[in-house]
């Protein structure tokens, strides 16, 4: 049992991925997950970690800032939980599908709590002696309101490529080898490179990871997006939902169908804090400790096809990670691939993305958001391979 143990850590300290039960329940380390995607370059931890969390059992979240006015608010802002005959029809139907996911949520939360090897692990992942380097630039760009400008076709960026035997440490942006400057938005900018690429906007720096492409622009259009992106020979399709119960019947009444989505499941994605306890109760009513992603496939015949081609969409039903910062999604790329259908490699797309992964296209209107070079650290004595950066021209 105990090499057991030690195998299956071993294995999490490469992967980022702690099986709990089985295949149905997995802890991640977002952290590690994104690292694979950069050579030069590492997430880090206590950048990605900024949320602050207080001690007390009930689990509440405390964000940088508002520990002082902790016992003053509770006593005001905490709400207590409504009768079943006090809610509308709408919230009913959200409570019965939170009364028949609790149980899952129960055993997962308690499969993470027996995994003691584990547990005490995360404190020193999520710390891993950075905690100086988690402060954010007070001009940080904001790309969603620059967007909006009239200005916005003409803001430019830069892009560094460096020499294959560059082995300078901390090789400043303005010793570039070569410095290509390109339009920011409405502009399809890819890495092609198998090496980290390093751009300019403003004041700011941000780090591209290989592989990589991005466009910068709205997504006013996404309903008929999804049927023209998804591949004829098959395509997986995520979203992530909020627990509102009106866009969820949206989804899955309305959105999906007309994208064409079948075979639809479920995932949960529980958050816990660095003691492994959840960010609040379980049965919080107004804020839950869990989000949900909701999958299903175009342009494939499951009963025919998903043997042959892929995974079906059965083997996970829980991911576990502690969060980062506000409304960051962990990755989850390396979880699905196995349930994409198509030919190999696949080709993946994230829609409204606020950051970017190696072999995928970021679309939205702030791909860069969590790129900036504040969210890394610099390994020491790598060498940059050859490669480049390509504008693919405007759409």
């Amino acid at each position: 049992m105990e090499h057991s143990f030690f195998d299956e850590l071993k294995s999490f300290m490469e992967s980022g991925i702690y099986p709990l039960l089985g295949s149905t329940v997995v802890f991640l380390d977002p952290v590690r997950l994104l690292n694979e995607s950069y050579s030069r370059f590492t997430i880090s931890p206590s950048a990605y970690y900024s949320r602050r969390f207080d001690s007390n059992p009930n689990g509440d979240l405390v964000r940088e800032g508002e520990a002082e006015n902790l016992s003053e608010s509770k006593k005001r802002k905490r709400k207590r939980k409504p009768k079943l005959s006090d809610l509308n029809e709408r919230e009913r139907e959200a409570e019965k599908r939170h009364q028949d996911a609790r149980p899952l949520l129960l055993r997962a939360h308690r499969a993470l709590l027996e995994a003691s090897d584990l547990l005490g692990m995360l404190s020193k992942i999520i710390d891993n002696g950075s905690s100086s380097h988690c402060r954010r630039r007070a001009d940080e760009v904001n790309f969603v309101e620059l967007g909006k400008l009239w200005q916005a076709p003409l803001f430019e960026m830069s892009l560094c490529s460096r020499a294959p035997n560059n082995v300078d440490e901390g090789v400043e942006f303005d010793h570039c080898v070569e410095r290509t400057v390109i339009p920011l938005f409405n502009n399809l900018i890819s890495n092609e490179a198998n090496d980290d690429a390093e751009a300019k906007f403003q004041s700011s720096r941000y780090i591209l990871p290989s592989r990589s492409c991005f466009q910068m622009s709205d997504l006013r259009q996404v309903r008929d997006l999804i049927p023209e992106l998804a591949h004829t020979e098959g395509a997986l399709v995520a979203l992530w939902m909020t627990n509102r119960e009106k866009l969820r019947i949206f989804v899955e009444k309305e959105l999906f169908p007309a994208w064409g989505v079948t075979d639809a499941a479920i995932f949960y994605w529980m958050k816990v804090k660095p003691d492994g306890s959840l960010i609040c109760d379980l049965d919080s009513f107004h804020h839950r400790p869990y989000e949900c992603l909701l999958l299903g496939y175009v342009n494939v015949n499951v009963d025919s096809e998903c043997l042959a081609t892929h995974k079906c969409l059965r083997s996970i039903q829980v991911i576990v990670s502690v969060p980062g910062a506000h409304s960051r999604k962990p990755p989850l790329g390396k979880l699905l691939l196995e349930h994409i259908p198509g030919p190999k490699p696949a080709k993946c797309i994230e829609l409204f993305a606020r950051e970017m992964v190696a072999g995928w296209t970021s679309w939205g209107n702030e791909p860069l958001h969590f790129q900036d070079s504040t969210y890394f650290l610099e390994k020491e004595g790598n060498i940059a391979p050859p490669g480049g950066i390509n504008s693919l021209g405007n759409n």
